[in-house]
C-alpha cells in the first residue's frame, strides 16, 4: 500500500514549534533528527543526565500540561545552537541551548510567558548521545496519516489541524485508519526501512490549537466516542539507513 510523504517536522525542544523540513536522514535505532533533544522541566523531574530513562511528559512544560506553551514561536539553528523565541507583548530571545547562559535566559523568557501556570522553576535539559525527550519509550519516528484526521474532522464537523499529533512525517495516500492495523509490518520509508512499532495513543496536547494555544476541541475523547480506540499515527523503527523527503514514497512491504 503506497502513499507520499506530504511534509517532515522535528521538535528541537519539546512541546515548542514545530520546524518544517524538506528532508532528513534516518538512522538505524535513532529518533528522528534533533527532534526533542531539548525538554523544560516545571520544577525538578528527577531527570539524570548520567542515567538517563524515560520520564512523563507531565514533568516538562508541554501542551498536555500548559497549553499556553503554544503562544511561544520557536526555532532552532541545529548548526549554531541558538533557540530563538517570540511572542506577543514581549521582547524576542535568543541564546545558545548548548550553554548555560543561553538556558538560563530562555528560562526567564519563558517564565514571563507562562507566569503562574507553571509550577517551576524551569529548567531546560538536553538529552544525553542518542536520548530524547519522547512520549513513548519507544517513540522514535511518528507517522500521521492525513486521510485519518480528514476523517475525525468530518467526524466533528469542522477543521482539525494535523500539526495538534506533532509527528514527524505526514503521509497521504492511505485510506483512514488502514495504519492501525500495521503493528509489526515493515516500511519503505523513502530510502530507509523501518518496523512499524504500535500506533499512537493520544493525550490532552492535541486538545490545544497550535495556532492559538487554546484548548477548543477533545480530540481523545472524539477519538474514543467516534471509532473506539484513541490511536491517530504509528510510531517507526528505523532498520536500514536512508534519507527521506517530501514526496517521497511510503510503502508496507
Amino acid at each position: 500500500m503506497h502513499a507520499r510523504i506530504a511534509s517532515l517536522y522535528r521538535h528541537p525542544v519539546k512541546g515548542f514549534t514545530p520546524e518544517r523540513l524538506a528532508g532528513a536522514e534516518l538512522t538505524v535505532g535513532q529518533c528522528f533528527p534533533c527532534d526533542r533533544l531539548y525538554a523544560v522541566e516545571d520544577g525538578p523531574s528527577g531527570f539524570d543526565p548520567d542515567a538517563p530513562t524515560h520520564i512523563s511528559k507531565m514533568k516538562f512544560a508541554v501542551l498536555a500540561k500548559i497549553p499556553q506553551v503554544a503562544k511561544a514561536r520557536t526555532a532552532y539553528d541545529e548548526a549554531t545552537g541558538v533557540l530563538t523565541a517570540r511572542t506577543e507583548g514581549q521582547a524576542d530571545f535568543a541564546g545558545d541551548l548548548r550553554g548555560d547562559d543561553g538556558r538560563r535566559g530562555f528560562e526567564a523568557w519563558l517564565a514571563g510567558l507562562l507566569g503562574d501556570a507553571v509550577k517551576g522553576p524551569l529548567r531546560v535539559v538536553e538529552g544525553p548521545g542518542d536520548y530524547r525527550f519522547m512520549d513513548s519509550r519507544s517513540g522514535y519516528v511518528s507517522i500521521v496519516n492525513l486521510a485519518s484526521v480528514r476523517d475525525l474532522a468530518d467526524k466533528l464537523g469542522r477543521p482539525v489541524d494535523p500539526l495538534r499529533f506533532r509527528a514527524n512525517l505526514y503521509v497521504e495516500g492511505w485510506p483512514a485508519w488502514v495504519e492501525n492495523d500495521w503493528t509489526g509490518r515493515t516500511m519503505a520509508v523513502g530510502e530507509a526501512r523501518a518496523e512499524v512499532l504500535k500506533p499512537i495513543v493520544r493525550c490532552a496536547a492535541t486538545h490545544v490549537d497550535p495556532v492559538t494555544a487554546e484548548r477548543d476541541i477533545e480530540l481523545v475523547k472524539a477519538l474514543f466516542d467516534n471509532y473506539g480506540h484513541m490511536f491517530c499515527g504509528i510510531y517507526l523503527k528505523v532498520e536500514q539507513n536512508g534519507a527521506v523527503a517530501e514526496g517521497d514514497e511510503v510503502a508496507v512491504v
